[in-house]
Order: C-alpha cells, then sequence, then structure tokens
C-alpha cells in the first residue's frame, strides 16, 4: 500500500559498511602461486558453478560456463555461494551488481568480483534494486568518475551510502519490483519460445519439407534477379549529411532503421520533397521489400505500415517482384531463412562480406511454391506468429517502463510503502 501522506519524504542515509557482515573477494584464499596449483576448472560441467561476471551478465546457460572440481571448490571455501548474496564487479564495467541465485548445487566466486553478505538490518535484494536505480547509480557512477585504475576497491564499497530504512519495508519494496520481475521474466521466456517456434516453423515451409493442406505440385526454380527489379541509390547522388532532416516531405531510410523485420520509423531521418522525386526507382511504397547491401549485410526489411513518402540512402536495395513467379511478402520469409544465409555463405566463402552487389544476387537461384496462393498462405502464418511476437514485445516494454518508473517512486523515497 502506498501511503500518500509520506511522498517525497527524504530518507537518510548511513555507509554500506554498516550493514555488511562481510565483504570479500577470490583473491581472499591464498596466493597467486596457491591458487594456481590449486585451482582447476573446465567448461561446461564439473563439481561447483565457477562464477564469473560474464556468467550473470550474458545470463549464460549452464552448459557454458566453467565449473571448479570438488577439491577445488573446498580450496575456495571463504567465497563459496548460496543464493542471495550480492556481488559487484571490481574490474571493467566497475560496480555492475548482481543479485545471484543458485543454478547448481554448489557455487564459488571467480576473480574480479566482490562478495557482499548483509546483516539483518538491510535486505539483499532490496539493495540490488537501490544500486540499479537512478540515484543508486550515481553513487557507483561517482567511484567510478573518481578512479583512473579501472578498478573498485574494498573502502569504496563500504563507503557507498545506502538508505537507512525498516527492514520491514526494505522487504515490501523489495517484494513489489520482484513481482514485476517475474512478470517480464515470464514474458521473456515466452517470447524465446515463441521466436524459436517461428524460427523452426518457416525452415519448414520455406523450405518445402513441410506443405500447407490444399496445396501440391512442385516447387519451380527461380531467379531472385530475373524476376525482380532491384535499384539503390546510385552513390550518394549528391545527397549530403547536412541534408538529413528532423523532419521533412519524405522518410530517408538507412539500413540502420531495420528492426526485426520492419522498418523503425521513429529512427528515420527526413529529406525534402526535390529529394525525394530525384528518383522513382528507389521512392518506397507498402508491399515492398528492402536488403541491406553495406554495413550488415542481408538484413531484411518488409514494408506494412508506412503512411508517409519514402525513398532510400545508399546501402539499402528496393526489390520489387516484376512477374508472377513470387510474392513479395513470402520472399521476404525466404531472405530471412536459412535459404538465403546459406547463399550469403556460399558467396563470402568464409571470409567477411562488406558489400553485396547486384550482380551477388544474379547468382541467387531458389525454390518457390508453384502457385502464389500457396506463397501467400505460408506468409500469412509467418506474419500472424510475427505480429504474436511483437503484441508480447510491446507488452514487455510496456512492464520494462512500469518497473522502471516504479524503481523511480519507490527507491527515492518519493513514495513509500506501508
Amino acid at each position: 500500500m502506498v501511503n500518500e501522506n509520506n511522498k517525497r519524504e527524504i530518507w537518510n542515509f548511513k555507509p554500506l559498511n554498516d550493514y555488511l557482515d562481510l565483504l570479500t573477494d577470490y583473491d581472499a584464499n591464498g596466493s597467486f602461486a596457491d591458487m594456481a596449483a590449486n585451482v582447476h576448472t573446465e567448461w561446461g560441467h564439473g563439481y561447483a558453478w565457477y562464477v564469473r561476471a560474464t556468467d550473470l551478465e550474458q545470463n549464460l546457460s549452464m552448459e557454458d560456463v566453467r565449473y571448479a572440481d570438488e577439491y577445488s571448490y573446498n580450496f575456495l571455501k571463504k567465497t563459496s555461494l548460496f543464493g542471495g548474496e550480492l556481488l559487484i564487479a571490481k574490474r571493467g564495467e566497475i560496480g555492475k551488481i548482481y543479485f545471484f541465485q543458485m543454478r547448481s548445487r554448489y557455487a564459488t566466486l571467480a576473480p574480479n568480483l566482490y562478495l557482499l553478505k548483509l546483516n539483518d538490518e538491510m535486505d539483499s535484494r532490496f539493495l540490488y534494486y537501490y544500486f540499479l536505480s537512478s540515484e543508486g547509480q550515481k553513487k557507483i557512477k561517482a567511484i567510478n568518475a573518481s578512479t583512473s585504475l579501472g578498478a573498485i576497491y574494498k573502502d569504496d564499497v563500504k563507503r557507498l551510502l545506502v538508505p537507512e530504512l525498516d527492514i520491514k519495508e526494505q522487504k515490501r519494496i523489495a517484494e513489489t519490483l520482484t513481482g514485476i520481475d517475474s512478470l517480464i521474466s515470464k514474458l521473456q521466456e515466452l517470447i524465446v519460445k515463441k521466436k524459436n517456434l517461428r524460427q523452426g516453423t518457416m525452415q519448414l515451409l520455406i523450405t518445402g519439407k513441410k506443405r500447407l493442406d490444399g496445396f501440391d505440385g512442385e516447387w519451380v526454380k527461380i531467379n531472385l534477379s530475373k524476376n525482380s527489379k532491384l535499384k539503390a541509390r546510385i552513390g550518394w547522388q549528391g545527397l549530403t549529411t547536412a541534408e538529413y532532416l528532423d523532419e521533412g516531405y519524405s522518410y530517408l531510410i538507412t539500413g540502420t532503421d531495420f528492426k526485426d523485420g520492419q522498418i523503425d520509423w521513429n529512427g528515420c531521418h527526413y529529406v525534402d520533397y526535390n529529394r525525394y522525386e530525384q528518383d522513382p526507382n528507389i521512392q518506397v511504397s507498402n508491399g515492398d521489400l528492402l536488403l541491406t547491401k553495406d554495413g550488415t549485410i542481408g538484413k531484411v526489411a518488409y514494408v506494412a505500415d508506412l503512411t508517409r513518402p519514402a525513398t532510400l540512402n545508399s546501402g539499402v536495395f528496393l526489390v520489387k517482384p516484376i512477374t508472377d513467379a513470387y510474392t513479395a511478402h513470402f520472399m521476404f520469409y525466404v531472405l530471412e531463412s536459412s535459404v538465403f544465409k546459406d547463399f550469403l555463405q556460399q558467396l563470402s566463402a568464409g571470409s567477411t562480406i562488406n558489400h553485396l552487389y547486384q550482380k551477388d544476387l544474379v547468382k541467387f537461384d531458389l525454390y518457390v511454391p508453384p502457385t502464389k496462393e500457396e506463397q501467400e498462405a505460408i506468409a500469412g502464418i509467418l506474419f500472424d506468429m510475427d505480429s504474436d511476437i511483437h503484441r508480447l514485445e510491446k507488452k514487455l516494454s510496456k512492464y520494462q517502463k512500469i518497473k522502471q518508473g516504479m524503481m523511480e517512486e519507490l527507491l527515492t523515497g518519493k513514495v513509500r510503502l506501508i
């Protein structure tokens, strides 16, 4: 419950040291020579999870982390982990904080992290959220700004000022934020599951390994270039960055505007009417297919939500079908699939491609369903799956914004829970 009478009440602060039962690190277990002689780790399996900042930052699967053997785990007993501890990065991105949750039977600390165990007056999850908040981050960044050595020391950690707050209120705040985190985590897991399902379904349908009911007949071999109009901005056509407008007549689409198979119109610059009219061949319409040819090549977008004129910057192909051999929506999924990715891999012969030329696409042969109706049916199924994923991603973004707002209210003392 929110106590309206206590809005914007100022918290008192105390040094973190007042709440510490233990502040230690990997080095506490012995000398460098001792570690080299007594600590043995290996990838993917072992007795105890050897917990690194990378594991937590990237949320690596347990098959991708390092493990210590039983002897090493016992040798590192001063930094054994049991769940619920706070861990702080010592070097690199110093001050990065993690709430440790057990995902194995045994775990022990790797180098470059501090281990914090708190007394009964401070809730570890509350403090974790506090250091994630803007106020907590300011305190950590102040340490970063004061050191040129790229490291945070124990005394720095001890001096960090943290809220002096009743433990019951700390726990209520932590429980509230844990609740929204749980919703976010479940949504993220669902999105990953649906993306994997979509990827598998796409591979089956685009390659013809699975046919939809009501369709038959042999798939037809076609060449993309022979059945398409492929256009791009010729050079820069004199276009300068000074002509990139924050507002104007026409969107100017670049490769950096591609996002999840669509164009992020909010990120686009604009050009004036004359620039738009300069080249009708690169004027973009709904139903068009776009393909990046510079930078990160092979990104693809299907244009379906355009509400104003749009044209291309350099680095992007406009792909339009000129025969009845394929539909643009179906070809979008082909270019997203392994069919096209394998073609690019063969094109590069294992090296990095910095540019995709029109002559390269002349070599792209593929098999397509014999009728446009089957192509559109396949595209429709995949589009529905994409729409479901996008809906969930919008919901996820909403929850993440709600969480951020809650943190700013609850972890600054602006709103108090009773």
